[in-house]
């Protein structure tokens, strides 16, 4: 996968993608990090859609670990999670019976 800036795809358009190989996805990244993905569609149509759904899983789940870092819940254990789901299991059923 090839990495092209934003601003050199606002600025060149098309021609800043010329040295990407044709079929190869593009990953457009701004300051901030990871942007858009330009993935392009060659004939099976739906392999390139599972594709795409793959690469924008793989970017949610990296947001995801990051969050959890950043707020320190990748170090709780399985025991604090399962106490967690319960707890709220138990106010939605109180909820619902009230």
């Amino acid at each position: 996968m090839r990495q092209v800036s934003l601003r050199e795809f606002r600025m060149r358009g098309v021609k800043a993608l010329e040295a990407v190989p044709d079929g190869e996805t593009v990953l457009l990244a701004g300051q901030q990090g990871p942007a858009y993905f330009l993935v392009p569609v060659l004939g099976d149509v739906a392999m390139e859609d599972r594709e795409l759904r793959r690469a924008m899983a793989k970017t949610s789940l990296r947001e995801s670990w990051v969050h959890a870092e950043a707020s320190g819940l990748d170090r709780i254990s399985e025991e604090q999670i399962d106490r967690e789901i319960n707890q709220v299991r138990s106010v939605r059923s109180r909820r619902k019976a009230g």
